[in-house]
């Protein structure tokens, strides 16, 4: 069975954004793109008196969509949708049936600066299928594919599909592990415990067994190992990731509460989305609490 990609459509340079990027994607995967605009009529009366001209406005959004993305990519078969309801719940539904749901980030802010990401964290949070945060503004690519990981099943789900991603593009895949060294005063008060050197070594073996079976599934693979000390791992993600052509994070960690659906990094990566980010949900994992 052939998996669409599914693109949340708005209006919003953002969507745009995300279309563009879908459309792409479809063309070197031949695959088709779903395009949904979904009418938020939950609580309009029946009889109220816009509700038609909302739904024709929709349609337009759409039909708009359709002829930019026949301008874009002509070989790319591109369904457009109605749907009624909240965005994420239509996307939701569609990610049952879908490769891949691609949206756009807010060109929105709050007041202090940062970015208004709220619907794209319901989206990827609900999801059944991995989804793409487009930025408006992209770099050069010239970083390759990044991807996150810190030991748990959710991080080598993303290990994975970072390295398909980067095999097929022909890029090299870095490999990032970031971690809080311990408070200068927990150190102070056991000065012979060696805790920071011990947390380095194990999260450079962790690092390493992340990658381990990488060189046999892809040799020619280029893969960089980075463990970036004294740091949080979402902002060592979204620096090294600047340049990149595409972020990789799980869905969630080893970290926080298990009844979370979105984990802590993941969460925060997505509030200064640097490049191209998916957030993978290939199978989903079942945590004890």
């Amino acid at each position: 069975m052939i998996k669409p990609i599914v693109v949340g459509i708005n209006g919003s340079a953002g969507s745009e954004a995300a279309l563009t990027w879908a459309l792409q994607r479809a063309a070197r995967l031949q695959l088709p793109v779903i395009a949904i605009h979904a009418v938020d009529d939950r609580w309009m009366s029946p009889d109220f008196q816009y509700q038609e001209l909302i739904r024709e406005s929709g349609m337009e959004l759409l039909h708009k969509a359709a002829a930019s993305a026949s301008r874009q990519a002509p070989d790319v078969k591109v369904e457009i949708q109605l749907r009624h309801g909240s965005a994420g719940a239509a996307l939701r539904e569609a990610s049952k049936q879908a490769s891949m749901v691609v949206v756009g980030v807010h060109d929105r802010h709050w007041m202090d600066g940062g970015p208004l990401t709220d619907r794209a964290l319901q989206i990827v949070s609900a999801s059944d299928s991995p989804v793409a945060v487009i930025p408006l503004k992209q770099g050069a690519a010239a970083g390759g594919v990044v991807v996150g990981v810190d030991g748990s099943e959710e991080s080598s789900q993303a290990v994975q599909f970072a390295a398909a991603e980067a095999d097929r593009g022909r890029d090299e895949l870095t490999v990032v592990l970031g971690f809080r060294s311990p408070a200068r005063w927990v150190e102070n008060r056991l000065p012979s415990s060696g805790l920071a050197e011990t947390m380095v070594a194990e999260n450079r073996i962790v690092l390493s067994e992340s990658v381990a079976g990488l060189g046999d599934k892809y040799p020619d693979l280029v893969v960089h190992q980075r463990l970036e000390k004294d740091t949080e791992p979402a902002k060592a993600l979204v620096d090294i990731a600047a340049e990149a052509r595409l972020l990789v994070v799980g869905s969630r960690g080893r970290g926080g509460f298990s009844r979370l659906v979105l984990g802590s990094t993941a969460h925060a990566v997505l509030l200064h989305v640097p490049c191209p980010t998916i957030v993978t949900r290939v199978r989903k994992v079942k945590h004890e609490d």
